[in-house]
């Protein structure tokens, strides 16, 4: 009986050995790879910051693009505005009261008889 129990005893020390070996070689194996879980972690934050960055540009691309409509917007009601006043009725009635009137006569050409030699 008592070499059956030493034998057990001794087997469960042999499968703690070697469970401590398999442990003791995994944690090894953990420990050599750490470079390349701070590698992964690395990219994984360069990874999250490139997406808060496009998502950042395309905000300003956006606004940028809603701030040219507006501006293009405004320039043609400007525009618009500029062909109006300038037609000739527009700009009688504007000048009516600095006392200014439209020509009734057609303009004429001054010409110089004297020719310098």
């Amino acid at each position: 009986m008592l070499t059956e129990k030493n034998k057990k005893e001794e087997e469960k020390i042999k499968t703690g050995k070697k469970r401590h070996q398999r442990n003791f070689m995994y944690n090894q194996w953990i420990v050599k790879n750490i470079p390349f879980y701070f590698f992964i972690s690395a990219i994984a934050i360069i990874y999250i910051a490139n997406g808060h960055y496009a998502d950042k540009t395309m905000r300003k691309i956006n606004e940028t693009e809603k701030n040219l409509k507006e501006m293009e917007y405004e320039f043609k009601t400007v525009k618009q505005q500029v062909i109006f006043r300038s037609k000739e009725s527009e700009l009688a009635k504007a000048v009516e009261p600095l006392g200014l009137k439209p020509l009734v006569v057609p303009p004429f050409r001054i010409v110089d008889t004297l020719e310098e030699k």
